[in-house]
């Protein structure tokens, strides 16, 4: 008996290590669709692609696959999520800059920070990376970049806000969520307004702090989806240690309010995916209330 229990062990095992490998290697395309009355100014369904926790990972030479995905998408905007590189000495960002430059020439690009990125602003002088560097290269292509700062673009008749939030470093601490006082969001990109407002907030552990916020629809990333998604249960753990984090990744509708939480499309520090697959995700805007 216990012979055939080592033997089913150590068939899932080598299950697992098979299916990390295949999850690693590439990336699915997952829709969600967004409806609010404040889009009721879009004639026609727009299109958002949301990318998030990139890391510098390349799908093909020069990333030419996940490109070609995202230009067959047609999308009417691109929005980062912030961790599009790996702050860490030795990993240099000059594909991922490649890569992102070639963006604006699809649709209008608006990019946040995330972790990565908001160390490499606010402590330069520990990596040796630049921040200024990536910031300018960025700019100089077309790309808006939204450090807490918003831009108000039209989809048709309908006005949406995009803003993008940097919280204090403090908040990525691991081991237990630090206070983030709803003044401290609006102090960073203001009060929330009547426009349909999009906000581009890294950290997912602070979901309710942005619903309270009042922010239409949040778009998060930083937890890779919990590096394992058990059906019915979601993330197994975040970066913070949290374990079975409430918004690992997929959509979550809180009354008038979405949240889209992305897996991302890289790894850090564990290079580890099981039934987590890395993701592109496309949004449908509309004004309708049908369902997908």
């Amino acid at each position: 008996m216990i012979k055939i229990i080592l033997i089913i062990m150590a068939v899932f095992i080598l299950y697992c290590m098979i299916e990390t490998a295949r999850e690693l290697r590439d990336f699915r395309l997952t829709k969600y669709r967004i409806c609010s009355p404040k889009l009721n100014g879009i004639r026609e369904t727009k299109k958002i692609v949301f990318l998030s926790d990139l890391h510098n990972r390349m799908y093909g030479k020069e990333n030419e696959r996940l490109l070609e995905s995202i230009k067959n998408q047609h999308p009417d905007l691109i929005l980062i999520g912030g961790d599009m590189l790996v702050r860490k000495d030795g990993n240099s960002y000059d594909r991922t800059v490649r890569f992102l430059e070639k963006l604006p020439a699809i649709c209008p690009v608006y990019c946040a920070n995330g972790n990565h990125e908001q160390k490499l602003k606010e402590l330069p002088d520990k990596y040796e990376q630049s921040y200024e560097g990536y910031k300018k290269a960025l700019t100089a292509c077309g790309i808006y970049m939204l450090e807490n700062a918003s831009e108000t673009v039209r989809l048709d008749e309908a006005p949406v806000r995009i803003s993008g939030l940097e919280i204090p470093l403090r908040a990525y601490a691991r081991f237990g969520k630090k206070d983030l006082p709803l003044k401290e969001i609006t102090d960073r990109i203001g009060e929330h307004g009547e426009e349909y407002q999009i906000l581009l907030a890294h950290h997912p552990g602070y979901i309710q702090e942005y619903l309270e916020y009042g922010a239409d629809l949040i778009l998060s990333g930083h937890y890779h989806g919990g590096v394992m998604q058990l059906p019915g249960i979601g993330g197994v753990i975040s970066p913070d240690f949290t374990l079975f984090p409430k918004y690992s990744g997929g959509i979550y509708r809180e009354g008038a309010q979405t949240v889209v939480v992305s897996r991302g499309l890289g790894t850090h520090s564990v290079p580890v995916r099981l039934w987590n697959w890395p993701e592109l995700i496309v949004l449908e805007l509309s004004g309708t209330s049908e369902e997908m």
